[in-house]
């Protein structure tokens, strides 16, 4: 098994280093997804997924906060720490990486939830299920939901191990 590090050519050690930004990508990307699904599911007086298609602002949103949280997911694991030294296959593969953004997605979520709830508990003159009469209104909802969790998969990539 070969290993990162000095050994290796330039133009390769950057190729590996792409490869595990995509790979991460492509995780933290479905776990947007299944974040955006959870929140339907668990505040059932908001319907982000069909409200967000009712009108182009909101759409637009929508994707400039999935484009924040991959960006930020980019970065994270662009400039996370890297053992060098370690087999290529480990450093790619990262389950450690992978567990991290896992747990954090379940405890940002059910926290983001519990702290909306408690929230709108605290403050019965602004009632948060107003939301839901404008896509507009449930396009920036969503969009800040996806910079929160953007910049909570930011710190588990970049956590050092």
């Amino acid at each position: 098994m070969q290993e990162l590090g000095l050994a290796l050519p330039f133009w390769l050690t950057v190729l590996i280093w792409i490869a595990r930004i995509v790979i991460l990508v492509f995780i933290c990307t479905l776990l947007a997804w299944l974040g955006v699904r959870a929140l339907d599911a668990l505040t059932p007086h908001i319907h982000e997924r069909q409200r967000i298609g009712e009108h182009p602002i909101a759409t637009g949103l929508f994707i400039a906060g999935f484009f924040i949280l991959v960006g930020l997911v980019i970065h994270g694991a662009a400039t996370s720490p890297t053992a060098v030294g370690g087999s290529i296959a480990g450093y790619i593969l990262d389950f450690r990486t992978w567990g991290l953004a896992a747990i954090s997605f379940a405890i940002s979520l059910l926290l983001g939830i519990a702290l909306l709830r408690i929230v709108d508990k605290l403050t019965p003159k602004i009632p948060f299920i107003n939301v839901n009469k404008s896509p507009v209104g449930v396009g920036i909802y969503v969009f800040g939901y996806l910079v929160f969790f953007g910049l909570i998969l930011h710190a588990a990539v970049t956590t050092p191990f």
